[in-house]
């Protein structure tokens, strides 16, 4: 087995990010990702990002759902939090369809053909 080289192990000095959380405890929470420099000081080159974190309700349990909202402030972000997190659950929606519509069409019936493999005949 392959030992991991120190050198893959490396920090990307140029896409630090400072970390802060913001939630209201009921809904989700706002990951505010500040770039920064080496040294600890705001990066003004590159922009703050925000993301949001919420959870879907389904049977099977809550389905946690993660996105990226297009803001320039924590006040735009908690605005467009909503319409995140809707986006967000139709793009699961429509892979969770996309999914279960690959699954039932891999679905393979005994003696339907297709060949591959021996099939043992009775005389």
């Amino acid at each position: 087995m392959d030992s991991i080289q120190s050198s893959e192990l490396q920090m990307d000095t140029s896409s630090l990010f400072k970390e802060e959380v913001v939630t209201d405890q009921k809904i989700g929470t706002i990951r505010i990702l500040t770039p920064i420099t080496v040294d600890g000081a705001v990066d003004e080159s590159r922009k703050v990002t925000y993301l949001g974190q919420t959870q879907m309700l389904t049977p099977a349990g809550a389905l946690p759902l993660n996105f990226e909202i297009e803001a320039d402030s924590l006040a735009a972000a908690i605005e467009e939090f909503a319409k995140g997190a809707q986006q967000a659950m139709e793009k699961t929606m429509e892979e969770l369809k996309e999914l279960r519509r690959q699954q039932s069409s891999s679905i393979v019936v005994p003696g339907a053909g297709g060949g591959g493999g021996s099939q043992i005949q009775m005389p």
